[in-house]
């Protein structure tokens, strides 16, 4: 059977170490070969050998060496060795040990007595303790600190002992008169854990006697301090007030650690507004004051637990959280942007949103890396605080508008996103951001970002000066037309065949393309790329516009786009020019256009002809310029734009929904008490106190000290793992946290006999680890005993715990075996819904390279069902607004996203067809960047699919 180890050290079995030469070794006069003759011994025994002739070698040849390192050596394993016999009586042998040990207490060198000190705090056998105690109690009054402090740590553990108040009746009073007169920091500290862990009234009567000098105690002390001060308050609450004044003096300590811990202990005991606000004032200033990116990030997680339940003492202090900025990590900066936007009001939102500009103009210095990312953070940042308040979109729009021709694309589609829905949503602005896009759109590279723009123009330039502009900018960019000559073609294929015959390889999916300065180069078809600035070179004087070099190099999706804005322009032109020689000749210029694309695109000038669906919307374009009518004119020039205006209203709606949601509290019940506040006893309270007081009524009122005790729930949680005959009975209540597991096993004993050494044996299976194994029980005929079992997780996958309970009975030597039901780990308890962009979603489905593709197999018959089905049974949030799956079609797809809490992303696509026979059939694809998430979903998504049960 196992024992439980104080010692760990590795051990390389490769080379195992023969007893025999450790014996040779022991026995000679070479110092260093003693010392490694013993580590090694040391290590054998850790690993579960058994050298029983070692000892008395030892004894003999060892024990007597004046060496430091032997005798800390001796200690260890004297510390690992077993001490006792099978009957649990201490062995004769230990006599020569307690001898030595003796001596060493009273060894003239303070490190030899430190070291034999700090082994005693691991003996448990009394038989071995008690007669070392008057030397250790000697020891408390060595003239060395560190003889001193171990002392203490022994005297502590020796009374910790099952007989330890009989060994060391006067042990509280020896350490407070040792705390009273002891001036080493670190001995002071163990003297008061000592009193706070074995006399906690004396503990707490020292700290009162010195409350003025706290200030000036160490840092260890302190930190016990405030674990006192932690401990009584949970068990006295009415005393809370002149703890909290305590713990508000120490927020001035020096010591980072301890400020920390004093926010953190200040905001668990009091919700009273100063309370709070001095937590908070204390987290902002180790946000600007570390520089450990691990402790920022802790401390922005501290800010972000304090606001979902402070957020209007937190609302004041948004511009110190936003300094936070200043640090080059993403994470941090992506942290604090994220805490930010919840606190904005329109009392800070013109001095948030002036930062947010000064970080964006930061970002146009080349000097820093991953400016991109930034910049594309806070362009969603500044679009989210336009969309709340309307009124700071006229400060930014122009601003932001300068990075539509970004380098990065990401961020340039973030940037025309926001301009299109804030050119809906202000008014006032639409002249100017359509003057401020017209002149700025050669800049723009990237496709996407040319098909946003494209779509602005064609629905918002109004005006007859507007509408000519937008005509003319497309044509600027256009370039000469047509786009290539016969002549051309011919040197294409000619120049096509050269480069085949020289490599010899061609690769579908990538294709020439024909820069700026007229070269050719090889895009990928599936990358979205920025196209690189304009350049000149020798042979050519004029530089290529954008929407040229895009659709020459293949894109005939941008090109159908620009068929359609052309199309919208040329009918406003109809309705604001009154020319018709103008409208005509507006017309003709855009037929010209649009057949020049699909010549090109049915050319073999480019490897890639052009696809039916951007084919058919060009010749959809040229047929509507060639026979217009009010009914296609009013599809075209009002239905689009009212589309637009009911997906903004819908997201929206969606956002105040899940706003009302959150605000949702929960009340207490008709019958119970309430205090009231202006009745209450003001005597002898500080404003702190009374405001402690007054937040606490407020809780109870409003139901926030009400835990969540649903019996149902708890009951789910019950696990029985054994049978109802078993001799022993166990059932586990199972708690699942963010990074462990604890597992709360009921045994009962439903035997007559006494079960001895009764162990509940674990082991785990998937990313589990079990944290420490529980001990052995005795337990009598028909009683029960509660075991706790903590396992630590390391990342989102299904596991699974199982085991047996071992026992001994007094009858039968022969141990008792139990086999336990295994216990499965649900994924469900890791992951949580959660939101993000499309254009993130669309991105990260590119990116991850785990899949996993489980074929639709239900009862169910109505798509939507079968959709809220699963988003219930995968605890996930369906980022596909409502009002895109409307109506009937016998068809549905739909993306759910969440996140786990060890932040990793696990995105779902379900895509369903309703049969002819009424049933469901269709895939539901997981992807995620880790093996365990895919695999996990995929079998709970199989489980669960077949019904509503």
């Amino acid at each position: 059977m196992e024992k439980s180890c104080t010692l760990l050290v590795h051990f390389d079995r490769g080379t195992p170490a023969l007893a025999n030469e450790i014996k040779e070794a022991l026995e000679g006069n070479d110092v260093p070969a003693k010392v490694d003759a013993l580590k090694k011994a040391i290590m054998l025994l850790l690993n579960g050998e058994t050298i029983p002739q070692l000892f008395i070698t030892i004894i003999r040849y060892v024990l007597p060496s004046e060496d430091h390192t032997i005798q800390k050596l001796l200690l260890l394993y004297f510390e690992i060795i077993e001490k006792t016999d099978s009957r649990g009586k201490v062995l004769h042998e230990m006599i020569l040990i307690c001898q030595n040990l003796l001596n060493n207490l009273n060894h003239p060198n303070e490190y030899i007595r430190g070291v034999t000190l700090r082994f005693l705090c691991r003996l448990r056998e009394t038989e071995v303790i008690e007669p070392l105690i008057p030397s250790v109690l000697s020891n408390l009054e060595h003239r060395h600190p560190f003889v001193r402090r171990n002392a203490i740590l022994a005297v502590m553990s020796i009374y910790k002992l099952p007989q330890g108040e009989q060994l060391l009746d006067n042990a509280p009073d020896l350490i407070e008169k040792v705390l009273s007169t002891e001036q080493d920091p670190s001995a002071k500290r163990n003297a008061f854990l000592m009193l706070f862990n074995s006399a906690q009234e004396r503990a707490v009567n020292y700290l009162f006697t010195h409350i003025d000098r706290i200030n000036d105690w160490g840092e260890q002390l302190q930190m016990v301090v405030l674990e006192l001060i932690r401990k009584v308050c949970r068990t006295n609450k009415a005393e809370k007030g002149k703890y909290i004044k305590i713990i508000i003096s120490l927020l001035n300590a020096p010591s980072a650690a301890v400020t920390y811990e004093c926010a953190g202990t200040l905001v668990s005991l009091s919700s009273a507004p100063t309370a709070i606000r001095a937590a908070a004032n204390t987290y902002c200033q180790l946000l600007l004051s570390q520089s450990d990116n691990n402790v920022k990030l802790i401390v922005l997680d501290r800010l972000n637990e304090l606001k979902s339940s402070h957020r209007e003492i937190l609302v004041a202090m948004i511009m110190d959280i936003l300094r936070a900025l200043s640090s080059p990590n993403l994470d941090i900066r992506r942290k604090t942007i994220d805490i930010a936007l919840d606190l904005i009001t329109p009392r800070n939102i013109d001095e948030v949103v002036l930062m947010l500009k000064k970080e964006v103009m930061k970002t146009q210095n080349a000097d820093q890396e991953k400016n991109g990312e930034y910049r594309q953070m806070l362009v969603q940042a500044i679009h989210s605080c336009a969309v709340k308040f309307p009124e700071v979109a006229s400060t930014v729009v122009h601003l932001l508008m300068d990075f539509l021709g970004d380098s990065n694309v990401a961020s340039a589609i973030d940037v025309v996103i926001f301009v299109r829905e804030i050119i809906e949503t202000n008014p006032k602005l639409r002249v100017s951001i359509i003057t401020r896009l017209l002149d700025t759109f050669y800049q723009i590279r990237a496709a996407r970002v040319c098909s946003f723009a494209l779509w602005i123009i064609g629905e918002y330039c109004l005006s007859l000066s507007e509408v000519d502009n937008g005509i003319a900018t497309i044509k600027q960019c256009l370039g000469e037309l047509p786009f290539y000559t016969p002549t051309e073609e011919g040197e294409g294929e000619d120049a096509s065949k050269n480069s085949q015959q020289a490599n010899s390889i061609t690769v579908s999916s990538r294709r020439p393309a024909i820069l700026a300065d007229g070269t050719y180069a090889t895009q990928s078809a599936a990358l979205e790329t920025a196209m690189s600035p304009p350049t000149l070179v020798q042979g050519s004087l004029i530089s290529v516009g954008n929407l040229r070099s895009l659709i020459l190099s293949g894109d005939f999706f941008l090109g159908a786009v620009v068929a359609c804005t052309l199309t919208k322009l040329v009918l406003r032109l109809e309705e604001v020019q009154p020319s018709k020689v103008e409208v005509n000749k507006a017309t003709t210029q855009a037929l010209l256009i649009m057949v020049s694309i699909l010549q090109l695109g049915l050319s073999s000038f480019l490897p890639h002809p052009i696809d039916n669906d951007s084919y058919d919307r060009i010749v959809l374009c040229i047929r509507l310029l060639c026979n217009t009518g009010d009914k296609v004119r009013r599809i075209w020039l009002q239905t689009c734009r009212e589309s637009f205006v009911k997906m903004l209203a819908d997201k929206q709606l969606q956002e105040t929904e899940e706003i009302k949601a959150k605000a949702q509290i929960s009340y207490a019940q008709p019958d119970d008490l309430i205090d009231f506040y202006h009745l209450k006893s003001r005597k002898g309270m500080s404003q702190l106190e009374l405001e402690d007081e007054v937040q606490d009524d407020l809780k109870r009122a409003t139901g926030e000290f009400m835990k969540d005790n649903d019996d149902a729930n708890k009951l789910n949680r019950i696990l029985q793992l054994t049978g109802f005959s078993d001799p022993v009975y166990a059932e586990a209540y199972v708690t699942v946290n963010h990074y462990d597991i604890v597992l709360d096993v009921t045994v009962i004993n439903r035997t007559k006999e006494t079960l001895q050494n009764l162990c509940l044996e674990l082991a785990t299976m998937g990313d589990l680890k079990l944290v420490e194994r529980p001990q052995n029980y005795t337990l009598a005929p028909e009683s029960s005993k509660q075991i706790r079992a903590n396992i630590k997780v390391s990342s989102t996958e299904t596991g699974v715990i199982f085991g047996n309970i071992v026992y001994e009975t007094s009858n039968v030597h022969e141990r008792n075996v139990v086999v336990l039901n295994d216990i499965h780990i649900d994924i469900m308890d890791y992951i949580s819904p959660a939101t993000c962009a499309d254009v993130a979603f669309r991105t990260m489905w590119a990116e991850f390279e785990w899949e996993n593709k489980v074929a639709i197999n239900t009862v169910i018959q109505d798509e939507k069902e079968f959709l809220n089905h699963i988003i219930k049974s995968t605890n996930m949030k369906c980022l596909t607004p409502a009002s895109a799956m409307d109506g009937e079609c016998g068809f549905l797809a739909a993306n759910l996203y969440a996140k786990s809490v060890f932040g990793e992303d696990a995105l779902v696509n379900v895509s369903i067809e309703k049969q002819a026979d009424g049933k469901l059939s269709g895939y539901i694809r997981i992807r995620s960047k880790t093996q365990g998430i895919a695999l996990s979903l995929g079998d709970k998504i199989t489980l669960k699919q077949k019904g509503s049960t």
